[in-house]
Formats: C-alpha cells, sequence, structure tokens
C-alpha cells in the first residue's frame, strides 16, 4: 500500500512526548523508582571502551591550537585523511575532493541538523508543502532537523516485515515531488539493519527523478560483526549529486566528547553547508581535528573496538538465544528485542529498571505514531551493549532472569 502525504507527523499540535527527546522521557519515567539491583544502564548509547592511545599526545602537541578560531570548513589534514580513509574503505566511483567535497562538523549530530536546513534551500520550491522523510524509529535529530527547515516530517515505518529499512515502494509519487530531504540510517538505530547496494541505488534513482537530497548517516558503519556496511557515496554517480554522508568518531573510535566528524559528497550542498555553518554552527577546535587525523589514519584501535563489541554479541547470542525475537544486528552496537508478548514496552522498562537494575530504552520513546495510531517501536526495548564484557553479561542474565 503506497505512503501517502497521510503519513505525515501531526503538525500545529504544538511541542509534546513525541517531540521531546527519548533520554529526558526515561528519567522522567524512571525518576520515581530506586534500581533493585546496582544499577547497569543500557540505555544511552555512549561507547564505553578505552579511549586510543595516541590521542593524549597528539592533543598536548596541539594544545596551543585552543588560542585560535578554527576555520569553518576544517583543517587541510583532516579533510584530507577524510577524503583518503573513505576511499579505502569504500567503493567509491572516484576519491572526494578534500577541498570542496568534505567538510568537518561537530559530530554527526549537528551536522545532520543544519543539513536539513541546506536541503531545503538546495532543492528549493517544491509541489506542495516541502516534506522531509525519515525512518520511524529514527534518530531524534532527524525530526529536530526537519522541523527547523520548516518542513513537513513524514514518517516511514521500519518494522521486521520489510527489513528494518524503509519500503521505498510504499512512498506514493505525490509525496516523493515534494520530499526535500530523505533521512537514512545504515546502520539503523536502533535495529542495526544495513542498506545493501541494491537498496542504495534505488533510492539513488528516487533522488534522481524527484530531486531530493540523500541525508545518509553512516556513524554506525565500522562496528560490525559480519561483513562491512557499504556507503551511499558508493552508489552516488561521478560528481556524488543530491548525496551527503556523515560520519563520526564517537563510535569508531570510542570519542564521543571529543564531537568530531564530517559531512562529504555533494559539491554543490558542501558549499552551501558550509555557507550556513559559517553564521550558524560552532567550529570545530582544530586541535581536536589533528587528534581526528591521526584517528582516520589509523585502523588497529577501530579492530580491537570492533573485536570487543563481537565478543558481546557473542554473549547476548548465548544468554539471550531465540528469546525475544532476538537476532544479531548486521551493524551497529544495539540489541531490539521484541517483548509485546510480555506487556507494554514502557512498563517492561520500569520493571527491569525496579527488579533488575538495569535501565533500557522502551522502543515506542523512540518512534512516533504513524496516522493509524500504530508506533513502530512499541513493543520493542533497546538495549546498548556499551558496556565492558562482564558487565554486559551480568545486565543480560538479569533481564532474561527478570523477564522468563
Amino acid at each position: 500500500m503506497a505512503m501517502t502525504a497521510s503519513s505525515r507527523a501531526p503538525q500545529g499540535s504544538g511541542s509534546s512526548d513525541s517531540e521531546r527527546s527519548p533520554f529526558i522521557r526515561l528519567n522522567e519515567l524512571l525518576a520515581p523508582h530506586q534500581p533493585g539491583k546496582p544499577l547497569i544502564t543500557l540505555a544511552v548509547g555512549e561507547p564505553q571502551h578505552p579511549v586510543p592511545d595516541f590521542v593524549g599526545p597528539v592533543l598536548a602537541k596541539h594544545i596551543a591550537d585552543f588560542g585560535r578560531y578554527p576555520l569553518g570548513k576544517g583543517i587541510e589534514p583532516f579533510r584530507k585523511a577524510a577524503s583518503t580513509w573513505l576511499s579505502s574503505r569504500f567503493k567509491l566511483p572516484r576519491p572526494l575532493d578534500p577541498e570542496s567535497e568534505v567538510l568537518v562538523l561537530n559530530g554527526s549530530r549537528e551536522g545532520l541538523f543544519f543539513a536539513a536546513i541546506t536541503a531545503a534551500r538546495y532543492v528549493g520550491p517544491r509541489l506542495g508543502k516541502p516534506a522531509i522523510l525519515m525512518p520511524n524509529p529514527f534518530y531524534p535529530v532527524y525530526g529536530a532537523g526537519a522541523r527547523a527547515a520548516s518542513c513537513e516530517q513524514i514518517y516511514l515505518p521500519t518494522t521486521v516485515e520489510n527489513g528494518f529499512l524503509p519500503d521505498l515502494d510504499a512512498i506514493d509519487e505525490a509525496t516523493l515531488a515534494r520530499t526535500v530531504a530523505f533521512y537514512l540510517a545504515s546502520p539503523a538505530n536502533p535495529q542495526g539493519s544495513v542498506a545493501s547496494r541494491d537498496y542504495f541505488l534505488r533510492l539513488k534513482q528516487l533522488s534522481d527523478r524527484y530531486g531530493f537530497v540523500i541525508l545518509s548517516d553512516e556513524c554506525y558503519s565500522e562496528i560490525y560483526t559480519r561483513e562491512a556496511p557499504g556507503s551511499a557515496l558508493e552508489c552516488a554517480g561521478p560528481d556524488f549529486t543530491r548525496v551527503v554522508a556523515f560520519q563520526s568518531l564517537s563510535k569508531r573510535s570510542n570519542l564521543p566528547g571529543m564531537r568530531v566528524g564530517f559531512a562529504a559528497g555533494d559539491k554543490k550542498f558542501i558549499s552551501m553547508f558550509l555557507e550556513l555553518r559559517n553564521v550558524a554552527a560552532p567550529q570545530v577546535p582544530a586541535a581536536l581535528q589533528h587528534v581526528a587525523t591521526a584517528a582516520y589514519g589509523d585502523e588497529a584501535h577501530v579492530e580491537e573496538n570492533r573485536r570487543l563489541y563481537r565478543i558481546k554479541f557473542d554473549l547476548a547470542d548465548q544468554i539471550i538465544g531465540n528469546r525475544y525475537g532476538y537476532r544479531r544486528p548486521d551493524g551497529g552496537f544495539c540489541v531490539w528485542l521484541n517483548t509485546s508478548e510480555l506487556g507494554d514496552d514502557v512498563a517492561l522498562t520500569v520493571r527491569l529498571f525496579k527488579e533488575a537494575g538495569v535501565r533500557v530504552v522502551p522502543g515506542s520513546y523512540l518512534a512516533r505514531l504513524q496516522p493509524d495510531g500504530f508506533n513502530p517501536g512499541a513493543g520493542y526495548i533497546r538495549l546498548a551493549l556499551v558496556q565492558d564484557g562482564e558487565t554486559t553479561a551480568a545486565a543480560l542474565h538479569r533481564l532474561v532472569e527478570t523477564l522468563g
């Protein structure tokens, strides 16, 4: 069945729980309660693995850079390192020009927000109310960016039936004709699904036909236990037209507090993006960019990172087994458990906290209601396997003992 404009977000209702941070809502949900056992949090996707050894020495070497304003576009060594890494990691049509097709960001979240505003300017007038499409569940900054760009948010449900990716065949032409941008996360948060090359090619064909921008969130691309995920840039054509990929060192290099990432792709978009960020976004300190340059030049710490996550997914395979619809994700570090047969996901979140001392996120907090009242996240809970192996095993044992 085609997805029409009726699949949009409710308009004109003001701020609501659906527009608030799921983690603020989780804090409020659990505030009246005490954990039944020593607390283990699997709620926030904040990597807990060690910071790479090279970070301190590189930072110390460039400490004087904190005394100068950094350039908005980023230092040349960082942009070259990002371009070189992309070419070595993915099968690109050609190397990206570090001067005009790569832009430093304060982590991918800030970039994904401002990208929506840039996309609206890049694409121009649409046939009807401009819209931005996004998976449901989704990373909340997508919705915030769409609202800031004065675009209608259209949620594309991602369920087990469609492989936890938006069903491209279910979007009607009238909606596509007024689409400004399409947010896609691969690997997906929270389900860990990965878009195939064919999927990216089909999405690019729609972009070429209807003129919208693909905003490809690839911050989890380096965390996988089987085949390495691909990039939308691989299928973007020789000029990367209307395709922009977003990367971050938060997950890849265990540097969530450093706030360094980049956007890469369409030259015209990157130019407009830089113009906006030069007046609206904070610059990225040059000293941190030097650390990022070193990070993109080193794969040993990334391979060790993957090894540690692999151990934890092995534990999940053993401890959870075939309960709650568990499947080992293709990418990322989250586990998406179907607990619908056990009751409401919000109530189960409270129960796990009160009885097991395990903090998780209810799936309904990560998604939005579709027009028919269906919430694709309802009946699920999300676990982020960011703790060490021993702590992760303890949390998973507690979860199984509590839920049965």
